[in-house]
């Protein structure tokens, strides 16, 4: 779920938006809402011609609502809090019991904003194209394999919470599959037991997706990223994301809150608004109340951590909790936004039930708004209740109209129910104390501001100092002023600059740019990678077995590797794994700053022979599906740095730090590599340039192994 780089536009509907009559106004970023009424006093001609609207497109569309009958979809029109979540996730995985943490994961978000109601869980980008696994593979190589995710996906529905995975429709780049993909997709889906996809980058899930679904009797929700572009589409694609940015300026319509496009058309379908890199979420809350849709609640980003603040958090826990009381009307035919109100900056729509309609509110402006704010028809034996505070409403009736007044804070949220049915009431008592408690700590008094994640590094461990190097190390002298300057290839982030990278010691936030002049004590490098020889001697000494043997030395059969392979890096070995042989060999890893003063001497130059790009000196760029093999570690020895430390760069990637934060594990990968992944800009970007680095989300060894990633030790020097 990636964004585009959108060109803001209003345009008047035309083509398939088109009307006879009049036109109405589509506004947004993608075009996915339909523009209120210019003043109050259209309001009702306005709301004429979008009923208009959505007969004619249905007739034109030859709509047909089957995937909306299907009793197996129920659960989508009151899965109203969805969050992506990475599968690098902490709370979700424990990497040192082997275990996942539904449990620790969902208890969290419900302390926090009253819990979830569905989760996209995302094993594939960034890190897909490091090696030619593709999305099935990855999903696959998440700790204890299908068995275990079979499991986790039942503790997740034992919670009542509903499961998505991704589509990667543009991962054509890395290892070929034999079927196509919405085939395999959905028979993966079925595997499982998940209940949805979403499409990352699709303007709609094509048909070739439900069809599959049809013909293997598994119903799968699709959602896709982008807006749904044809909206014959809407037909299957059960849910959305709406991408609306109420409260970029330039868009000119954030005041008067536009109406979702594809709930009009089809009310029973269920968007998400989403606006990941957001702090401030009024905006997309009041859009969410505003059209009775739901909210992604999504924080993990590629393992950038953006919190809800506290201000926002509660209120997506009352507006859930309003949800989940009345879970049939919102998606109800007769909904009608833009219903009239009182106050200058109040915005309202009616979603009628059986027996009971509820009206919500959002106040637009920053002041509080207090006293009238509606008159409708008097109806007899009907009672009022201000549900956002918990309260018994009392109308005041002048001839054939009632008045109802209640409180708003600025910026915030109000909900009226309307009661017919006198024997619902007693079940809504205990909610209407449950709402008037928390509406005694207003919104407002809440922090608003995100708050910065820290990471720690994890330390590495100096071994026994030595004088003279060991065999096969070559001596890298100290130095004094030592400029360390290095640069994140990570493809998004620069809208949270304070959380993008990682942290070194020396700074107060995480951060892509790095730059400091320090000194660098003398040290001994590995002239070349840690090869499968060398490593199968570390084995045969040791008898090492990791505890997660998963993908161990994939490319190795019966504990050999393929014969000719003696000079080639060892690949397949985890941070863990390497760390393992460099204590046995009495070693370490090296630092990224280590690491690339031995690339990179005190010239600054970008790579270990000098300035400027040279093919010839590294392994040739392989862009098939199928991934060769490295190169042998000696192959380029006119590719060394100045104190002559060998295949640094364009073979494997090469482990160096890991860092830490509550919520998310990374390593840093220095080299770049051979393999260049095609077809998409979305696969892991490459770093061969010596002043670049990239972050390697870690979950567990199984899964964070790769055919691409070696590695190389360092010994401290007296």
């Amino acid at each position: 779920m990636k964004k585009f780089f959108f060109v803001f536009i209003i345009l008047t509907i035309a083509g398939h938006f088109s009307l006879n009559a009049q036109s109405v106004r589509l506004q947004g970023s993608l075009g996915e809402m339909i523009a209120g009424p210019a003043k109050p006093a259209d309001r009702s001609k306005w709301l004429d011609t979008l009923k208009q609207w959505r007969i004619n497109e249905k007739k034109k569309l030859n709509y047909n609502d089957r995937e909306y009958r299907r009793p197996e979809f129920n659960w989508v029109k009151t899965s109203f809090i969805y969050a992506q979540m990475m599968a690098h996730e902490r709370y979700f995985y424990d990497p040192v019991t082997n275990k996942y943490t539904v449990d620790r994961y969902l208890n969290d978000l419900k302390r926090r904003y009253g819990g979830l109601d569905a989760v996209l869980i995302w094993p594939t980008y960034p890190n897909i194209g490091v090696d030619n696994r593709n999305q099935f593979d990855l999903v696959a190589d998440m700790p204890g394999g299908k068995t275990a995710l079979k499991q986790m996906i039942r503790d997740f529905h034992k919670r009542g919470v509903r499961v998505f995975f991704p589509i990667m429709i543009w991962d054509k780049g890395t290892r070929k599959i034999s079927s196509p993909m919405a085939k395999a997709l959905m028979a993966e889906m079925k595997e499982l037991g998940a209940d949805g996809m979403n499409g990352d980058t699709m303007e709609g899930v094509t048909k070739d997706f439900m069809d599959a679904y049809i013909e293997q009797g598994y119903p799968v929700a699709l959602q896709p990223e982008v807006n749904i572009k044809d909206l014959k589409m809407v037909e299957w694609n059960r849910l959305s994301w709406g991408y609306y940015f109420p409260d970029w300026d330039v868009l000119k319509f954030n005041y008067s809150p536009g109406v979702s496009l594809y709930k009009w058309l089809e009310p029973r379908h269920q968007v998400d608004i989403t606006d990941r890199w957001a702090v401030n979420k009024t905006g997309d809350l009041q859009y969410a109340f505003f059209n009775g849709v739901g909210y992604n609640a999504w924080e993990n980003i590629w393992g950038i951590w953006n919190q809800v603040p506290g201000r926002y958090a509660e209120a997506i826990r009352r507006i859930r909790m309003i949800y989940r009381q009345f879970p049939d009307v919102w998606s109800s035919a007769e909904w009608e936004p833009h219903y009239p109100v009182v106050q200058q900056g109040v915005f309202a729509s009616k979603f009628p039930g059986k027996g009971q309609t509820v009206y919500t509110f959002v106040n637009r402006d920053s002041t509080q708004k207090t006293g009238l704010q509606m008159e409708i028809p008097y109806k007899k034996g009907v009672k009022y209740y201000d549900l956002w505070n918990g309260a018994v409403l009392k109308p005041k009736k002048a001839k054939d109209i009632i008045s109802l007044s209640f409180n708003m804070e600025g910026n915030g949220y109000g909900a009226v129910l309307e009661l017919k049915d006198a024997k619902q009431e007693k079940d809504l008592l205990p909610f209407l104390v449950k709402m008037h408690n928390r509406a005694k700590v207003p919104l407002n008094s809440l922090p608003a501001n995100s708050q910065t994640i820290q990471q720690q590094i994890i330390p590495i461990a100096k071994t026994k100092a030595v004088q003279t190097a060991p065999e096969g190390m070559i001596a890298v002298p100290a130095i004094a002023n030592y400029h360390f300057e290095t640069n994140g290839v990570m493809i998004e982030g620069d809208n949270l600059p304070n959380e993008v990278g990682v942290q070194y010691t020396w700074e107060t936030h995480p951060q892509r740019a790095h730059s400091k002049t320090m000194p660098v004590v003398g040290f001994y490098i590995d002239r070349y990678p840690v090869t499968n020889r060398q490593f199968k001697q570390f084995m045969l000494a040791t008898n090492y077995q990791p505890k997660d043997k998963h993908n161990f030395l994939k490319d190795w059969e019966n504990g050999a590797y393929p014969a000719g392979w003696d000079k080639k890096p060892v690949t397949w070995v985890s941070i863990e794994d390497a760390r393992a042989y460099a204590a046995w060999a009495g070693k370490r890893l090296p630092h990224e700053w280590e690491w690339q003063y031995a690339a990179q001497g005190s010239d600054g130059r970008l790579y270990p022979w000098g300035k400027n790009r040279d093919t010839t000196l590294i392994p040739p760029a392989d862009t098939t599906r199928a991934m060769r093999e490295p190169a042998n570690v000696d192959a380029y020895p006119k590719g060394a740095s100045l104190f002559g430390v060998m295949d640094l760069t364009g073979n494997v990637w090469q482990w160096t730090d890991e860092y830490v934060d509550e919520h998310t594990r990374s390593a840093i990968l220095k080299g770049g590599s051979y393999y260049h992944a095609q077809t998409s800009g979305w696969y892991f970007p490459q770093a061969q340039e010596l002043n670049k680095y990239a972050k390697y989300l870690l979950m567990s060894p199984g899964m964070d192994r790769s055919a691409n990633i070696g590695f190389r030790c360092v010994v401290d020097r007296n």
